[in-house]
């Protein structure tokens, strides 16, 4: 399907009529083309966002409006221009859409034209969830994991523990949303849906940004936690590393597809000793007796033996036999009364040894010296 449909067209005049140049600039935005929505049209409507005069909530209603249609396209193109508001627009259409009990209710939506129409709704039911968890994320933090200040100096490295406990699972939750729109090259075959995965890509690198720093930040003050702080940054952390799978993923697809690869960072994984010494710290807390590691028994293996006892002295004749002696008691193993100097060390290098990336695509360098994407890619760029 090429051009502006009749239907297309029509929504336009109506909206025209009624002097709603923002409602038009919507209908412009969501037509029946199966191509990304046009570039002037969005920017239109975020030079409008930042306008007083104009009306954020009737701009939200009409896009969560078009997002009601029967057509996977205009519903398609009705999610990606919102997506793009959220980005790029005024903080206050964010605010308006968060403030709702609910955003769009598209988890049964199906499109039955065609065969095209139903592969395409799967992806609409997955990405229109995304979008309900970044609003979600908005109400629940009162900023935009996406748009916030990354770095040394930004919102996750400066968290007190407790809101870092409370904002991590829901970084967390957001991320998941944004991982199971799960598509892989073969179906990324319209310009509509590479306009979706375009911004599902620069959001991932941006929230994996904060990700990573919010990490940073709890590895930092893990060994100055309470005990149940412990145990809930632990699994925290542990939830961390299998996302680090699952994001690594994303961006091989983003590679397949043509995305310079000089816009995709590589991710480090993490030594195991990390863990091990977490679990060690918070074993130590609950008092519990540390397993031995690998380590602990190459060196006791490699470690000279004791004497064997003396053997018992032979009975006299006719006597009789001598008793054997009491079993020899090993020695009392040597137990560190904490682990957090040797702790606190492997965190460090780990930290150091480039694990944990200062991954902020808002600046130019980070602070190893590093260049930090550019994301400028295609249409819709920053």
């Amino acid at each position: 399907m090429s051009g502006q449909t009749l239907t297309d067209r029509i929504a336009a005049a109506q909206y025209s009529l009624t002097g709603s140049e923002v409602s038009r600039a919507v209908c412009k935005s969501t037509t029946h083309e199966q191509t990304a929505p046009k570039k002037k049209h969005l920017e239109y409507l975020i030079q409008a966002s930042q306008d007083t005069s104009v009306n954020v909530p009737q701009m939200a209603d009409t896009l969560i409006e078009r997002a009601g249609n029967a057509s996977w396209v205009v519903v398609f193109k009705a999610l990606i221009t919102t997506h793009h508001l959220m980005v790029h627009g005024n903080e206050k259409f964010l605010q308006f859409l968060s403030s709702r009990n609910s955003l769009f209710n598209l988890a049964n939506f199906l499109d039955k034209t065609g065969s095209h129409g139903y592969d395409m709704s799967t992806f609409i039911r997955r990405y229109s969830r995304y979008l309900n968890e970044k609003s979600f994320a908005y109400r629940q933090m009162s900023f935009d994991f996406v748009r916030v200040k990354k770095g040394a100096e930004g919102a996750m490295r400066t968290m007190t523990v407790e809101k870092l406990l409370k904002g991590m699972p829901i970084l967390q939750g957001q991320i998941d949303a944004l991982l199971d729109f799960d598509v892989h090259q073969p179906e990324l075959n319209n310009g509509v849906i590479n306009a979706c995965f375009l911004l599902l890509f620069k959001d991932l690198i941006k929230l994996y940004a904060c990700y990573n720093d919010g990490i940073i930040n709890l590895l930092e003050k893990f060994f100055q936690m309470k005990r149940s702080q412990c145990k809930d940054g632990l699994e925290i952390y542990k939830r961390f590393l299998t996302r680090m799978t699952r994001v690594s993923e994303f961006f091989k697809i983003a590679e397949q597809v043509g995305i310079d690869k000089n816009d995709i960072p590589e991710l480090t994984q993490a030594p195991e000793s990390l863990l091990e010494s977490l679990e060690t710290h918070l074993n130590t807390l609950e008092g519990k007796k540390p397993s031995p590691t690998k380590d602990t028994v190459a060196t006791n293996s490699s470690a000279p033996s004791t004497a064997p006892p003396k053997p018992a002295p032979p009975a006299g004749a006719g006597g009789p036999p001598a008793r054997p002696g009491p079993p020899v008691k090993p020695p009392p193993p040597s137990v560190t009364p904490t682990a957090v100097v040797p702790t606190t060390t492997t965190t460090s290098s780990a930290l150091d040894d480039g694990f944990l990336l200062d991954l902020d695509p808002m600046s130019s360098s980070s602070a190893g010296g590093t260049a930090a994407p550019s994301t400028t890619i295609g249409w819709g760029g920053e």
